[in-house]
């Protein structure tokens, strides 16, 4: 029995990726150069308290040397970020040459990465940076003289790029008969532009891009302030006083809360986070499903992990044949906002960021299976790898023979036998499934009924001339116009299993990573701060990764 091949193993022995990602291959690529889209407008800085410049990349040409550098460093050496800096003047919000004189905004950028990837608070990374210990590297982000940022000019640069991040006319959804705004988020422009650095490099698979499998998912982020009031709400935040009281919603459901009636309240309730006014509290749960008790009966699982904070929602990119996964898009909002409006909001805008990809399947969990994002999904054209979301109604199984299908999406007869499937048809995006007469071939019913007799005599799809027996084609949604449960790979089966636990493996992945670089918990207070760090984290998560894979096809053919 053949080992199976960890992911580096399975790069190690694909010949084309070590010959096109490897060093020797990439040279004549070299250096990559960070894109800067069309239209553009230059800086109006004239000048810039440190100047970033490429210096090269001959000492990767020394095989020793890659195993002293971190996979930022090879980034440094592989990437030319110059031309990022027209784009990151539009995102601080720079208009005119007026004022003070700043620090190179690449410099930043990559003094930030550097924290970032390290896991390190500000105050130790200006210490670091400073050291002569990495001298090689402040001069690789552009810093001279001795002369480096402040706390206060590091917090400035985040602040800038959060504030500025939400842009142009926000998307319109039709959620419930209410019309729901998601902001667009030009911090995206640089994840996007991240994503085009990989792709200079080839190191994504064709299969990767003309059948993308796309990987939503969130992840909570702790905040910096601590836990106040677990039923913090916007209105916590406004004035009170005795002609217009500020309702307390911890006391509406008779929970301990406050009366704010002291002084210290009247601008704001003493249990909110003034500094994190955004940040919501949540119980998150793994799933939405029920679980059973000792006595047989079903019931929601109410235990959860207590949560104070903010939710990335990133989509990513999984690569089947190479085995790893990059981070296309991303969102930022509250803990306890659903995720399946701004999820749909980001599948939308793919087609600007990414014209030419195509999209195959969309996979996430149940949190996402609600009719807008599902609808999207197959508007897009992509088959539904959405993990099942559950209903009351699904405990019904009687209920599962009169509206035709059961807890699993799957079709029943109106005597309880369940259809087989009979294939997809991609053109008209529907699954065809059919009974194949299973009442005249000793089935047992998936739901038996006390008023029928087996096999029914009275079923119409008996006869010779239909060996099929019925057959329905399930398309968007069933014939009672649910969605809910519709799925264009059927749940359970091992094509499901295969992209299901292949876009999991993606968003774990991610989550792994920034938990490690300390992003569980924010190191900055507010929304701004808190959106600008993360949307940077999932840049250097794809610059890093580019670097990684480059280093492990460099050492494999050096290796050979």
């Amino acid at each position: 029995m053949i080992a199976k091949l960890s992911a580096i193993q399975s790069r190690a022995y694909n010949t084309v990726f070590v010959e096109q990602c490897g060093l020797p291959g990439l040279l004549e690529r070299l250096p990559l150069r960070w894109p800067t889209p069309e239209g553009t407008p230059p800086s109006p800085k004239r000048r810039y308290r440190s100047h970033y410049r490429y210096l090269g990349y001959d000492d990767l040409l020394d095989p020793k040397i890659w195993e002293h550098l971190s996979d930022f460093e090879v980034a440094l050496r592989l990437v030319d970020f110059d031309r990022l800096r027209p784009v990151l003047a539009q995102r601080l919000g720079w208009t005119s040459a007026r004022g003070y004189i700043p620090f190179d905004p690449v410099s930043l950028f990559l003094l930030q990465g550097w924290q970032i990837t390290n896991g390190w608070s500000r105050a130790h990374t200006l210490t670091q940076v400073r050291h002569p210990r990495y001298a090689d590297l402040a001069t690789l982000f552009g810093f001279e003289n001795d002369l480096f940022p402040s706390e206060g000019g590091m917090r400035h640069f985040l602040t800038q790029l959060g504030r500025h991040s939400e842009t142009g006319e926000p998307i319109q959804l039709e959620v419930a008969g209410k019309t729901v705004d998601i902001a667009l988020q030009g911090l995206n422009e640089l994840i996007a532009q991240s994503v085009d650095l990989i792709r200079q490099a080839d190191l994504l698979s064709p299969q990767a891009w003309d059948q993308a499998l796309i990987c939503p998912d969130g992840m909570i982020h702790d905040a910096a302030s601590g836990l106040g009031c677990g039923f913090v709400q916007e209105s916590c935040y406004q004035p009170t006083s005795s002609d217009a009281p500020r309702p307390c919603p911890a006391m509406e459901k008779e929970r301990q809360g406050c009366a704010c009636d002291t002084a210290p309240c009247a601008q704001m309730c003493h249990f909110t986070t003034p500094r994190d006014p955004d940040a919501r509290f949540i119980v998150y749960q793994a799933s939405n499903q029920p679980h059973r008790t000792t006595d047989g009966t079903e019931k929601k699982d109410k235990k959860g992990e207590p949560r104070y904070g903010y939710r990335s929602l990133p989509l990513q990119l999984s690569d089947p044949e190479h085995r790893f996964s990059i981070v296309l898009l991303d969102d930022f909002q509250p803990a306890n906002e659903r995720e399946e409006n701004p999820s749909t909001a980001l599948l939308l805008q793919l087609e600007t960021f990414y014209p030419d990809l195509k999209l195959d399947a969309v996979a996430g969990d149940a949190g996402l299976g609600y009719d807008i994002f599902l609808s999207t999904v197959y508007q897009l054209g992509a088959k539904r790898v959405v993990d099942l979301r559950s209903h009351q109604t699904d405990r019904d199984k009687v209920g599962w023979t009169l509206r035709g299908y059961d807890n699993k999406g799957r079709p029943l007869c109106p005597f309880g036998y369940s259809f087989t499937t009979n294939g997809f048809d991609p053109q008209r995006q529907r699954r065809k499934w059919c009974c194949n007469q299973a009442c005249l071939k000793n089935a047992q019913p998936l739901v038996s009924l006390e008023t029928v007799s087996y096999p029914p005599p009275e079923c119409p799809f008996q006869s010779p001339d239909r060996p099929h027996g019925k057959i329905v084609n399930v398309a968007q949604r069933f014939s009672d116009g649910s969605n809910r449960l519709v799925r264009d790979i059927p749940v359970g089966t091992p094509a499901w299993k295969r992209l299901y636990h292949r876009a999991r493996n993606a968003v774990e992945g991610r989550n792994a990573v920034l938990e490690r670089w300390g992003l569980k918990r924010l190191p900055v207070f507010g929304t701004p701060r808190g959106k600008a760090l993360v949307f940077q984290a999932d840049v250097w998560l794809n610059v890093t990764t580019l670097a990684r894979l480059v280093r492990q096809a460099t050492l494999t053919a050096y290796s050979g």
